[in-house]
């Protein structure tokens, strides 16, 4: 993971996260890339938990805030599995919560099951995030 998160960070260090375009940013082929969202913050209720097998994430606040629950993935009950596109989703007791602002940024292994888009103070809220992708197997 070391040669892949450096070229990430050297990217990050180099860039302003306002300059991503919305989807996929190149930084190193497969092995990092940062992905770059726009999207309103939900109810928890209408929330689901996602991990990845393969790939560290790292997420940063653009614009906005929103609240995220991250679980150890052995707590889940998987409810879908994409092995090609990576992702597990589930359901589970939330461990942990975050809230993400700008200048924030949250570090989830594969281990690290997440879940996103949760409103932070009771109201739905715009958010701009981007979330780098660091291959780890």
């Amino acid at each position: 993971m070391g040669e892949h998160l450096d070229k990430l960070i050297d990217y990050l260090t180099s860039h302003s996260l306002e300059e991503l375009k919305n989807g996929r940013n190149e930084v190193d082929g497969d092995y990092a890339y940062i992905n770059c969202f726009e999207y309103e913050t939900l109810p928890e209720e209408e929330t689901i938990f996602e991990a990845h097998e393969k790939y560290a994430d790292i997420h940063m606040m653009i614009s906005g805030k929103e609240k995220m629950g991250v679980s150890d993935v052995s707590v889940l009950t998987i409810t879908k599995e994409d092995k090609e596109a990576d992702y597990v989703l589930g359901n589970g007791p939330t461990e942990n919560y975050v809230t993400l602002k700008p200048g924030a940024a949250l570090i989830v292994f594969p281990e690290d099951a997440h879940k996103v888009k949760i409103m932070a103070d009771g109201g739905a809220e715009h958010v701009r995030k981007a979330v780098g992708k660091v291959l780890v197997k």
